[in-house]
């Protein structure tokens, strides 16, 4: 059964916080805070975080509950979602290590406008509002850095609503399988981020009968490969081609 957690205390009391994981020991080149490390450092901003280990299911933000702070994914996969009509789930994206979770409220709302569960069992660094707020006001290389993740992440947004209202059912599910394959490439043949038919379908903004219907498709095109939960993609181009006026690529 699906844990949950409603406050960042909680989250702490329950999700097994640890210690000794030093930001200049992560190996995570593309978190933002280890790019911006050496300036960071010097303010003491990075001493004042906490690590915390949550298991396959559990979430760790609950939509509409108040702001507190970021989460940054020191390990493991995770996956954001916010409730849509008659309380549909739309997956807004998945993530993983290094990406940041719950900045979408951050600096500008009081509630997250998302929810976030661990796929896998996950460690996160969480960083508090007040303590994030500081160190921009302190590190513009920091602001600046932050200014265009906020500018590429609306970029990306913008892009899912355009392909959501111009690409047919098969040209979603096909890019949801080319950006699952592009983020977390392939593992033994098949993709590396197994997901249930109704997870394809909550982020490719259709129905679960819809993307089985489109997997048989494939299947029998010999475009992918399936067993059980494992999707495999059998040939890359053909799928890039059939949505290359979609621009797929600018979804990363």
């Amino acid at each position: 059964m699906q844990s949950t957690f409603k406050s960042i205390k909680e989250v702490k009391q329950r999700a097994n916080p640890l210690s000794g994981l030093a930001c200049n020991l992560c190996d995570n080149t593309n978190c933002l805070i280890k790019k911006n490390l050496s300036t960071l450092e010097s303010s003491n901003f990075t001493n004042k975080k906490n690590n915390i280990k949550c298991k396959k299911g559990q979430q760790f933000i609950i939509e509409g509950a108040p702001v507190n702070g970021l989460f940054f994914i020191l390990k493991g996969t995770v996956k954001v979602f916010r409730t849509g009509i008659n309380g549909r789930e739309q997956i807004v994206r998945f993530a993983k290590e290094g990406e940041i979770i719950g900045h979408r409220g951050f600096g500008t709302e009081e509630y997250y406008s998302i929810g976030a569960i661990a796929l896998q069992d996950t460690v996160l660094c969480y960083f508090s509002k007040n303590d994030l707020q500081e160190a921009l006001l302190e590190n513009p290389k920091f602001t600046y850095d932050m200014m265009l993740f906020y500018a590429d992440e609306l970029n990306r947004s913008e892009n899912k609503v355009k392909s959501i209202s111009q690409m047919t059912v098969r040209e979603r599910v096909i890019d949801t399988l080319l950006y699952i394959h592009r983020k977390f490439g392939h593992l033994k043949g098949f993709l590396n981020l197994p997901l249930s038919r109704r997870e394809y379908a909550d982020y490719a903004g259709t129905t679960e009968e819809q993307v089985i219907r489109a997997f048989s498709a494939l299947k029998k095109e010999k475009l992918i490969i399936a067993k059980g939960k494992k999707i495999g993609i059998s040939n890359i181009p053909l799928l890039k081609k059939e949505i290359s006026e979609h621009n797929y690529f600018l979804d990363s």
